[in-house]
């Protein structure tokens, strides 16, 4: 779930505050010790909400990042949750499409991700994840339609998942 957003593009910024459902995967290789890297895909499809007056007929935003992970230690956690750090780089694609098409954006931005969260097992295959992190462009696309010249978008993101281990 997506939370808590702020952004300069043009009629989003009224509704982009409100919580929207997000679906990704990712993939992470976690050593025993302490450091890992993870590939995060993400989807929040209408991501504005309606807009000013209801302009805004779809949306959505989609990350693909990578990112380091540092974790508590195995030897210290054993085989409780196991909690980390993760940060990192990556794209954040942004798209609006308006009922009249003439305000459409669509940017691609650097973003960077930085959070936390925990890692826990419950059988040797099988397990859950939670995690909370903040999203935030780091470019401008100067083709995106936005409120002061400048393309900002800014994002808190929830998640919980299925964990399978190979």
């Amino acid at each position: 779930m997506k939370f808590a957003g702020k952004t300069s593009i043009a009629l989003g910024e009224e509704t982009i505050g409100e919580k929207k459902l997000t679906f990704g995967v990712s993939s992470m290789l976690l050593s025993d010790n302490f450091l890992g890297v993870e590939g995060d895909l993400a989807l929040t499809p209408q991501f504005f909400g309606p807009g000013l007056q209801r302009t805004i007929s779809s949306s959505g935003v989609t990350t693909l990042t990578g990112n380091v992970i540092i974790a508590v230690p195995k030897a210290i956690t054993q085989e409780s949750l196991r909690p980390y750090l993760v940060s990192g780089l990556g794209l954040i694609h942004a798209r609006v499409t308006t009922t009249a098409g003439v305000l459409d954006t669509r940017a691609n931005l650097l973003g960077l991700d930085i959070g936390g969260g925990a890692i826990g097992f419950v059988s040797p295959r099988a397990g859950a994840r939670f995690e909370l992190r903040h999203f935030k462009t780091l470019t401008n696309d100067a083709r995106a339609v936005t409120i002061g010249g400048t393309t900002r978008l800014s994002f808190w993101r929830l998640t919980a998942g299925l964990v399978l281990r190979y």
